[in-house]
């Protein structure tokens, strides 16, 4: 079965064919580096990482170029070091740190390269003279506007007239536009920010132009994937589209396929600062395992909405607690069989990265995995095997299952908890109930619970939200 995405400019599902097999491409627009990220920027940082595992797992590893950028100059992030009294530099490095961190936290691989707006400065002002000189954009005022209407498939991606678009846009209507579509590509940078030498002057880029520089230097044009959030595309790549295709290439395509993953809202309204009701990423972290979380942002599939409530996260906690457990009494077990992940289990995958599915898929797996463990079936090894490499692409059940459920307590901790359970074992063997209780109670004041099965008691460390309900 090969691999369909849905390309957001042809609006349907495509099968996926790179321009080379031997160096698949793909850009994914990266965060604005200014303060943590909510759990919404995490939703393409995981959704594009299933991606790139998918694409590395049928191209190979050394195969996959995939590039994610960083801006790191921007008006929130000047206003932030003015604040602080600091050079942007001290703003940006610090929050990409803990974005990195972050996605890291999530299972997100690194991304191939990750290129930075201030370092992409020369191929950028190279990039707006091309433009300039085919006639493409136009020096005004001290900025460099694209002109839309010199580009006649303008909204062409988003699929909507140029007037609804401006009016559906919050468009800086300047009187040194030709035309109140236009963008900036340069403009002046303001007393006290940032600033660079160009031909047009001292200043700083606009931000679309950003990511069309960065792409051409980072992986040449066309691209085989360009993927990004819904509300991304328009005007952020209608615009990179356009200046992409205007720079001179004879090709006339930027990228072969787009890909835009849906919302993530709060409950039943879209997060915004208005509402109070944004999430930090960092801050759930600090409460959840970050693998709960991203099986949890998993749970949709990518093109639609994403309700985002405790219920979602506790379910996710449930589900993988489940999955570690079967691994737990599998870990007898070593995985075998061909080697190959079998191509049925890949299917939900290849259409369209259809995540629930694959889910679905893998507590199967997971279930027929514990009957053959009890049976002492010889398909134990295979099964793990299947289940193993598709969670792999899926990039979860990654941790060890002892780890998992006692993630979160040092040395001292465990010991002191295995010598309690260890204690409450010995009281229910003398049928010493009221000990047993008093045992179990101590455990529950360390956020501990304690899971009696045929084979003994086991235990997990209960996350932060978990032992508030407890």
């Amino acid at each position: 079965m090969p691999l369909k995405l849905y390309d957001t400019m042809a609006r349907a599902k495509r099968d996926f064919a790179p321009k080379d097999p031997r160096r698949v491409t793909m850009y994914v627009c990266g965060p604005t580096v200014y303060n943590y990220s909510h759990i919404g920027n995490f939703r393409p940082v995981v959704v594009f990482d299933v991606l790139f595992r998918l694409l590395r797992r049928l191209y190979g590893e050394d195969a996959v170029r995939y590039a994610a950028n960083v801006t790191d100059v921007d008006d929130k992030i000047n206003a932030k070091a003015a604040e602080e009294g600091v050079p942007i530099t001290a703003i940006t490095d610090r929050y990409l740190a803990a974005y990195n961190g972050d996605a890291a936290a999530l299972g997100a691989l690194p991304p191939t390269v990750q290129p930075r707006a201030t370092e992409t400065m020369d191929a950028i002002v190279a990039m707006i003279g091309r433009l300039v000189e085919n006639s493409s954009a136009y020096a005004a005022e001290g900025h460099v506007l694209f002109d839309t209407q010199n580009f006649a498939d303008y909204g062409k991606l988003s699929g909507r007239p140029l007037d609804e678009m401006i009016a559906g846009a919050r468009v800086e209507v300047a009187p040194y536009k030709r035309h109140p579509a236009d963008f900036v590509l340069w403009k002046p940078s303001k007393p006290g920010e940032p600033v660079w030498e160009s031909p047009w002057g001292p200043g700083r880029p606009g931000w679309h132009i950003e990511c069309s520089a960065m792409i051409e230097q980072e992986l040449g044009l066309p691209i085989d994937i360009h993927g990004g959030g819904i509300d991304l595309v328009f005007p952020h790549h209608e615009n990179e589209l356009a200046q992409g295709v205007c720079d001179g290439h004879q090709h006339g395509t930027y990228a072969n396929y787009w890909l835009h993953n849906g919302f993530l809202n709060m409950g039943e309204e879209k997060m915004s600062k208005s509402l109070g009701n944004v999430t930090l990423a960092h801050d759930l972290l600090q409460q959840q395992p970050g693998e709960a979380i991203r099986w949890a942002l998993l749970a949709a599939h990518y093109r639609q909405p994403l309700s985002w409530t405790e219920d979602a996260l506790v379910q996710a906690r449930n589900s993988l607690d489940h999955l570690y457990g079967v691994l737990g009494r599998a870990r007898h077990i070593e995985a075998g069989g061909s080697g190959a992940l079998a191509e049925e289990q890949l299917e939900p995958l290849l259409d369209d990265l259809n995540t629930p599915a694959a889910m679905a898929q893998i507590k199967k797996l997971a279930t027929d995995l514990d009957a053959a463990v009890r049976k002492g079936s010889g398909q134990a090894a295979p099964l793990k095997q299947d289940l193993m490499a598709l969670a792999s692409v899926l990039g979860v059940l990654q941790a060890d299952p002892q780890g998992w459920f006692q993630g979160g307590a040092d040395e001292g901790l465990k010991d002191r908890i295995d010598a309690l359970v260890a204690a409450r074992d010995a009281a229910r063997r003398a049928k010493d109930w009221g000990e047993a209780d008093r045992l179990r109670a101590e455990l529950t004041a360390l956020n501990v619970e304690v899971m009696d099965g045929p084979a003994g008691a086991t235990w997990r460390l209960l996350s932060v939200k978990e032992g508030e309900q407890a």
